[in-house]
């Protein structure tokens, strides 16, 4: 099946001049959720629907992962798309679904892509965190970090962002690493484990040999 282009997409939320000029997002995200979550940014945008359409896909993502009949559903090839259609419009009118993200999942199980329906959250996701100047930044360490060095790092990185920026930070416990930590923020990513060190002396000793 060929990949359907982002004007296609963008399109299919209205057929109107004005439907089909392209709102763009805060940042660019490639491959089909990409296209796929973009389009929906664009088309929640003129509908002044964007914390709607938010929500509304937290919600799904979350009901998703507790369902597995649902999920199962959604993607199994062997149901007639024709149906999944109306199976969504019929559980959107039932839910209050937004307009965006009904027009969404029509067109992604119209284009038997309801599979790529949780990357196309995670991406929307992105853009809009983007839109609101939020940074996303993962700290991985072996251990927890108490509360006061938590701040430190968190004032540290602050650092590397722009004045319009705030950081969303998480922290991620990983024995594996030994030590040290391992710093993600955007589209930066440090480090500086011991795990790391250890590979790269064993590749210098293995190198020497």
């Amino acid at each position: 099946m060929a990949t359907p282009k982002i004007g296609m997409i963008v399109r299919s939320f209205s057929s109107s001049p004005v439907g089909q000029q392209m709102v763009k997002p805060p940042i660019q995200i490639f491959g089909l959720d990409g296209r796929y979550a973009t389009a929906l940014f664009s088309g929640a945008s003129k509908m002044k629907a964007l914390d709607a359409a938010e929500k509304d896909l937290i919600k799904i993502q979350t009901e998703l992962k507790k369902d597995a009949k649902l999920n199962d559903y959604l993607i199994n090839p062997s149901i007639k798309k024709n149906i999944k259609v109306e199976a969504i419009k019929a559980a959107a009118k039932q839910t209050s679904l937004s307009a965006p993200v009904t027009n969404l999942l029509s067109l992604m199980a119209e284009n038997n892509r309801l599979k790529n329906l949780n990357g196309t959250i995670n991406a929307f996701k992105q853009i809009m965190a983007a839109a609101r100047g939020e940074v996303p930044c993962e700290i991985t360490t072996a251990k927890p970090l108490d509360a006061g060095v938590l701040k430190e790092l968190e004032g540290a990185l602050k650092g590397f962002l722009k004045s319009n920026q705030k950081i969303l930070l998480t922290t991620k416990i990983d024995p594996s690493i030994i030590g040290g930590m391992v710093v993600t923020i955007g589209d930066k990513y440090v480090d500086m484990s011991i795990a790391s060190k250890v590979r790269k002396y064993s590749k210098i000793i293995a190198d020497s040999a």
